[in-house]
């Protein structure tokens, strides 16, 4: 039985298209199926936390554009509980204003903040992780962070650079951080990659609500003062149209920067659970079984010939034959068909038209 102030903050207000033709600015990649396996991304990040959060603690903040397929897409959580960014104005915004939101209600919340749009390979261990740091952060003041163990030089991520000598007298897989760093170069990231203190920045953060905004209230108090002003309004008929006219004023800022990389208790637990943010065709690949010759393969009735080291993607086809490729994406969606090369991916919304 989950904790009653156990909550769950989802953020699924991006726009990314990256996953087309499957996924468009319309319907991103949160809300499609991109594993095949008859469940969104969104709905995937919900059931992981089934058993550490009851559903009326869940909380999506999304785009006004998403709203709907929100709801349609997860029944189960109240209405409420879908909050509604008029505009993007990055995560430190959202993370004050559900932070905010949630306190009004319940104010001993303890929380998790999460993408909606990563996969988990081994939920067991992820929701052990998990458990053990929303434990820690329900006795203390502390901000953790969680840190994924490098398996390659990756330049696409943030790192995380923990101070392994220093871990929490109450958890000894707990450990302070010592830096943030930007996404590096690939020098720079094999460098990383070496030392046995560096991880993957997954976005996910977990702390008591008390601890967050306290947090806004020092090194925000611009922001803070915009959220905490509005506490009367919250859960009223009148909170959407304050939001709508109060959330453009606040500074286009992620949480690393306004909120990580200035708090003093900041911790860090490194984790291994198989994660990916699913950032292009070629990461879905490498977190698919491949055949013997590479080839990952979502559908029903695919056939390869002398066909090698291709993700294909092609769930509404009765069937498809692929011979001679090498190195390719094939995907489908809507009477649109994609075959473009794995490493030329990055040219798939100049093909896309998308903006």
């Amino acid at each position: 039985m989950a904790q009653v102030n156990n909550h769950l903050v989802i953020m699924a207000g991006g726009i990314g298209s990256r996953f087309w033709p499957m996924s468009t600015t319309e319907r991103p990649k949160q809300f499609i199926d991109v594993l095949g396996v008859g469940k969104t991304l969104l709905q995937l990040t919900v059931e992981r936390f089934g058993k550490l959060v009851n559903p009326q603690n869940i909380w999506v903040v999304t785009n006004q554009r998403y709203v709907d397929i929100v709801r349609q897409q997860l029944p189960d959580i109240p209405q409420g509980n879908i909050l509604c960014e008029p505009c993007r104005r990055n995560t430190a915004p959202c993370i004050a204003y559900v932070s905010w939101r949630i306190k009004a209600q319940d104010p001993k919340a303890n929380i998790v903040v999460t993408p909606s749009d990563h996969i988990v390979m081994n939920v067991q261990e992820f929701q052990r992780v998990i458990k053990e740091c929303m434990e820690f952060t329900d006795e203390s003041d502390a901000i953790v962070t969680l840190g994924m163990k490098p398996n390659r030089p990756e330049t696409g991520y943030g790192y995380i650079q923990a101070d392994l000598s220093n871990s929490s007298l109450r958890n000894k897989g707990i450990f302070r951080v010592d830096s943030f760093r930007e996404k590096p170069d690939l020098e720079t990231a094999q460098q990383y990659i070496k030392k046995n203190y560096y991880y993957w920045n997954a976005g996910i953060f977990i702390w008591n609500v008390s601890t967050i905004v306290n947090a806004f209230r020092v090194y925000q108090p611009k922001m803070n003062k915009i959220f905490e002003s509005l506490l009367p309004v919250y859960g009223t008929p009148q909170e959407q149209e304050v939001i709508n006219e109060k959330f453009p004023s606040c500074e286009n800022i992620s949480v690393d920067y306004a909120i990580m990389e200035k708090a003093e208790e900041i911790f860090v637990c490194p984790a291994d659970f198989g994660w990916s943010d699913l950032g292009t065709w070629g990461s879905l690949q490498s977190h698919v079984r491949r055949d013997l010759y590479g080839n990952a393969c979502i559908g029903n009735d695919i056939n390869l010939f002398e066909t090698h080291n291709c993700m294909i993607h092609t769930t509404q086809e009765k069937k498809v034959v692929v011979q001679g490729l090498d190195g390719y994406i094939v995907a489908e969606n809507d009477n649109t068909l994609l075959i473009c090369k794995l490493s030329e991916e990055q040219r798939i919304k100049q093909f896309s038209g998308e903006n």
